[in-house]
């Protein structure tokens, strides 16, 4: 029998000791104790040996840290505990979890095509698909009152067949100047979830949710704390949008222009940055940008430039994204150049490290055209040292120029707080360096501090 890799010379002791002794009608069953025990002691092996390697690692950023003069501060939960797994390491969920109850199904979860399908087997014309397709991405309505071009006979059981509640609001916050709104939903099973509706001139930008919670366990996020609970449909994503426009629409968004410049009147861009990893729900967000980029009214008709979905990097789920066709912005939200300060940071690079993101990153790149965008959180004496700017740069240099943007992230100042914003003169050198090496640099407005709805805050409590 073939000794696992790495196993404790004990353990092979033991293998050849039962091998020579043990009856031959035993030797099945014993073989396969001991290879249980066997494989047990080698992953406690392994895990001692990356163990000891992470605390090396450690070591020199701390020294590192000093010879800048700075400390070198660990993530760490705060006010909370992460879930961790057997090897002792934060706790992943990819899946949502079992027998978990799904939304009805809603017309923004079918093709034009299938609405008509539908609407033939409950024995109406299938032109009534196109009507009632206007009414929700155009009007931003599901009030068969206002469905006036339908009969009047039926026109109740048809809306109620066909735009089933998904979303209800809960509670609405909006910040001083009124041109950022936090909007809480309730979804069908009572989950929370929530997404963010900010002004910019000639421009409205959504931060729209895509799981109810987060299964990717970073210490820093708020979302993550409570674990996923399951994932958000392909309609549920986008009855945010349509319910955002028709606040617009009623006038419910502040902050419009005194210039005389352009105002724009609907939701433009949109940005999956609200609650959960999107890509680990990749079927039915890939449906919701499809369903984004149709044009009207089979879908919103929105510009894909204008869509960014971001991922903390979920490799295999990146490689995929150029096969969709759709040029919309990719995110990387890497937080960390360096695997020893990004395994604890972002508990997914136990599975897929910095540079596997990066190379995900690049060849979608390669293959769209389209410019990458890395986001990076500046947390004081944590990432925003200036070697690990040298480093992120070089990172980004050898894989080629021109082919990605760097947007670093100002954190809410929070005294006595681990997670806390870096400091003006350190933002300044983090960006300078940055841009000295060459990668065009843009330090992100963050919107929403006031009412927790900034980077990280969403954590849909009521």
């Amino acid at each position: 029998m073939t000794s696992p890799k790495n196993t404790p010379p004990a353990v092979d002791a033991a293998q050849d000791a039962v091998h020579a002794s043990a009856p031959e009608h035993h030797r099945t069953r014993t073989s396969e104790a001991v290879a249980a025990r066997a494989d047990r002691a080698a992953k406690h092996h392994d895990s001692e040996v990356h163990h000891a390697e992470a605390k090396k690692a450690q070591r020199i950023s701390e020294l590192r840290a000093r010879k800048e003069g700075r400390a070198q501060v660990r993530p760490t939960a705060e006010g909370w505990k992460q879930a961790m797994g057997p090897d002792g390491r934060p706790q992943l969920q990819f899946a949502q979890r079992p027998r978990v109850s799904q939304p009805p199904v809603h017309l923004a979860d079918l093709s034009l095509k299938e609405r008509q399908e539908k609407l033939k087997e409950l024995g109406l014309p299938a032109f009534r698909a196109k009507q009632l397709s206007v009414h929700y991405f155009q009007h931003y309505t599901t009030d068969p009152e206002r469905m006036s071009d339908l009969p009047k006979a039926g026109r109740e059981e048809l809306a109620a067949a066909m735009f089933p509640t998904l979303l209800t609001e809960v509670k609405r916050l909006s910040t001083d100047k009124g041109d950022t709104i936090k909007f809480l939903w309730r979804l069908f099973d009572g989950s929370l979830v929530e997404s963010v509706l900010m002004r910019y001139p000639g421009r409205i930008t959504l931060c729209v949710s895509s799981q109810c919670g987060c299964g990717m366990n970073c210490p820093f996020c708020a979302t993550g704390q409570a674990g996923l609970t399951r994932n958000m449909s392909t309609a549920e994503i986008l009855d945010q949008i349509v319910q955002a426009n028709r606040v617009i629409a009623e006038g419910g968004l502040g902050g419009k222009r005194r210039d005389g410049g352009h105002d724009a009147e609907r939701v433009t861009n949109i940005v999956f940055m609200g609650m959960g990893e999107p890509l680990a729900n990749y079927k039915r967000v890939m449906a919701a940008v499809h369903r984004m980029v149709d044009e009207a009214p089979e879908g919103l008709g929105m510009s894909a430039r204008g869509i960014t979905v971001s991922t903390v990097g979920l490799v295999p789920a990146i490689n995929k994204l150029a096969d969709e066709n759709v040029p919309f912005t990719f995110a990387l939200s890497l937080h960390a150049p360096d695997d020893e300060l990004r395994d604890e940071l972002i508990p997914v690079n136990s599975r897929w490290k910095v540079d596997e993101a990066l190379d995900a990153a690049y060849d979608y790149y390669k293959r769209t055209g389209r410019r990458v965008s890395i986001e990076y959180a500046l947390i004081k004496d944590m990432n925003d040292h200036g070697w690990r700017a040298d480093l992120l740069a070089r990172k980004l240099n050898a894989r080629g120029r021109g082919w990605v943007h760097v947007n670093p992230i100002p954190l809410n100042p929070t005294p006595g707080s681990i997670w806390t914003a870096s400091e003006r003169d350190v933002t300044a050198e983090f960006i300078d360096r940055l841009e000295s090496a060459g990668v065009p640099t843009t330090l992100r407005d963050t919107r929403g501090k006031e009412i927790d709805g900034a980077c990280g805050q969403l954590a849909a409590a009521e």
